[in-house]
């Protein structure tokens, strides 16, 4: 299903690069004002602008809850950081999608998910809080995808995929069908999953294998 429409100013979580190419994400979504952007760990950082934009301090939203939305700036799976912090106060999050992306309107995106440029989504998929999919990744339909999951670019998860919470998958990744991943699992880069995997590892390669384990993802 399509975003729905975001009708308040929008505050980005994060003051790195990622946040500024959100930003220039929602330039191109009808009716979205990027307002500024959200810092959590250097209180410097709000003597500065980004993007032409002001930063934020964390506490210093507060008043700001019941006239603006958030949306996650970080790739790092550990964003759920973040996210508490915003919940706390009471903010709620938007759900960003580009135009460019295909979302079947069967498919279900949870408040805080982010769909960049040229992602597919097939029919039945469900994804959880605060994924982040970004350019060129494919969802395959019946895949469901847990909380605070990032997806790189490129990746392509197939058909009844599990993928659990706080996942973590590396550009070009590939999960054929009916497979499950565990939570907090990191997938590298142009890894070919052919198995189920286990929470909290890291695997990699072609075909992909285990090379951590106890993991805290990434």
């Amino acid at each position: 299903m399509p975003s729905k429409q975001i009708d308040q100013p929008l505050l980005i979580l994060g003051t790195r690069t990622l946040a500024a190419e959100i930003a220039d994400l929602a330039s191109e979504v009808a009716g979205v004002h990027v307002a500024g952007f959200v810092e959590n760990e250097d209180r410097a950082r709000c003597e500065e602008t980004l993007e032409g934009l002001p930063i934020h301090w964390i506490d210093d939203i507060a008043g700001m809850k019941d006239s603006h939305v958030a949306i996650g700036g970080l790739m790092t799976t550990h964003r759920g950081r973040f996210a508490d912090q915003v919940d706390a106060i009471g903010m709620p999050f938007a759900t960003l999608v580009h135009p460019t992306a295909r979302i079947s309107p069967t498919a279900t995106l949870a408040d805080g998910c982010i769909v960049s440029a040229g992602v597919i989504i097939g029919a039945h998929a469900r994804l959880g809080r605060h994924v982040f999919v970004n350019r060129g990744a494919l969802i395959g339909h019946h895949t469901e995808i847990g909380e605070l999951t990032s997806l790189g670019p490129g990746v392509n998860i197939c058909a009844s995929c599990r993928i659990g919470e706080r996942v973590y998958l590396g550009a070009g990744a590939i999960v054929v069908d009916h497979l499950g991943i565990g939570e907090r699992s990191v997938i590298g880069a142009g890894a070919l999953v052919l198995e189920d995997l286990p929470e909290r590892v890291t695997a990699v390669g072609h075909p992909a294998h285990i090379i951590k384990r106890d993991i805290d993802g990434k």
